[in-house]
């Protein structure tokens, strides 16, 4: 009887110990699974980092490279396609590189439709292109408002000229004067017209002024010291461009003695509607390739003061 209850309590405590022995493995076990398993989650977090700051990296660099390769979008107006940017050209004022390359400047004038419907005048915009038909510069009137209605021509006005990038790199102004236009008395008082051209923007390099004729246009293209460099004259016929005649109006350019031609400056015929209803009109100049840049700007800057003195007009006022 002792030793059947002895075996039996004998078999109860070693029943109880391997219980323990098993739960203590069991408790053993699960800590190490936890342990584990915070050991990988740290580990994939880690690799998951990682692998995000890699993918987001080359994602970048391939969004730089891309938008590298992307062509710039210049201003003043997007979509435009604009002359490639040139080499640097000695003697040329800052800006102006773009004259260096071209024999050929082509002045548009924008239509307003305010002005178109309503008579009303606005500031005169131009895009200025090669022969090619890219955008060379922008150029903008700035003048007030009264005396573009009241004046006219006459009024005072002055034409920014922008690069690709929207910096001023020249600029032609043009002081009011009361009674300006008389051909017979242009050269020697204050009745002619005149423009002072500046680049950069307050360094003058020279003028444009209208000098005395019988009838036809006559305009000389002075330096800064007011010596002649060129000489402008027209046709006599300047007004009677219509869908009769629709040939270019020109301009000879030749050198102060008047004997060499060097180019030409032109207005287009911009059609019957356009010619009917606006002012908007379509100038360009010739010069040799060669020519100073300085003296190129000069000839460029003299476009606005024919614009302005015989193709400013209201098309309703006739």
């Amino acid at each position: 009887m002792y030793h059947l209850q002895y075996s039996t309590e004998m078999y109860n405590k070693e029943q109880y110990i391997t219980v323990q022995n098993i739960g203590v493995q069991c408790r053993t076990f699960v800590d190490q699974y936890i342990t584990y398993s915070m050991v990988q989650s740290t580990n994939v977090q880690s690799r998951t980092v990682h692998y995000d700051t890699v993918q987001k990296g080359t994602v970048q660099d391939q969004n730089c490279e891309m938008a590298s390769q992307q062509p710039i979008q210049n201003q003043p107006n997007q979509g435009v396609e604009w002359m490639s940017a040139p080499q640097a050209v000695t003697g040329a004022p800052p800006g102006l590189e773009y004259l260096g390359a071209l024999d050929q400047i082509i002045v548009k004038q924008r239509v307003e439709l305010l002005e178109m419907l309503s008579g009303y005048e606005t500031q005169n915009k131009y895009d200025v292109k090669n022969s090619m038909g890219q955008q060379c510069y922008f150029a903008q009137e700035e003048s007030d408002c009264c005396s573009r209605q009241v004046c006219g021509p006459n009024r005072p006005y002055v034409i920014h000229i922008t690069d690709n990038n929207g910096q001023e790199v020249m600029s032609v102004r043009h002081e009011f004067v009361c009674c300006t236009g008389c051909c017979w008395c242009a050269t020697n008082s204050s009745c002619g017209y005149e423009v002072a051209i500046e680049a950069p923007v307050g360094n003058i390099i020279g003028y444009a002024k209208q000098h005395t004729s019988a009838w036809k246009p006559h305009i000389r293209v002075l330096d800064a010291n007011r010596q002649e460099m060129f000489v402008l004259r027209g046709p006599c016929c300047w007004g009677c461009q219509n869908v009769y005649c629709t040939d270019d109006i020109e301009f000879s350019v030749t050198d102060q003695a008047e004997d060499k031609y060097l180019g030409r400056m032109f207005k287009r015929w911009a059609g019957c509607g356009r010619e009917t209803f606006t002012d908007a009109d379509t100038f360009g100049v010739t010069f040799p390739l060669d020519m100073p840049v300085p003296a190129k700007a000069l000839l460029f800057g003299a476009v606005f003061l024919v614009d302005f003195m015989y193709f400013e007009r209201a098309k309703h006022s006739y």
